[in-house]
């Protein structure tokens, strides 16, 4: 069953990092240098990554390989 998130086209922190393989602290460490993909922060300062946006991030990274 998918999540409220994922039905809206959007993934979790957690989501995010269950789907490429990364613990949390490596998400916080590429977006602090602006690595990560673009991400929605929602008034209670939790993350979401569209999915879109996922997709094309990994895109460019295949581009740039």
């Amino acid at each position: 069953m998918a999540t409220g998130s994922t039905r809206r086209g959007m993934l979790t922190l957690a989501e995010l990092c269950t789907e490429l393989q990364i613990a949390r602290s490596t998400f916080y460490d590429w977006r602090a240098k602006g690595r990560a993909p673009r991400c929605v922060k929602l008034p209670n300062g939790d993350l979401r990554i569209r999915i879109t946006d996922l997709d094309r991030w990994l895109a460019g990274l295949e581009e740039a390989a």
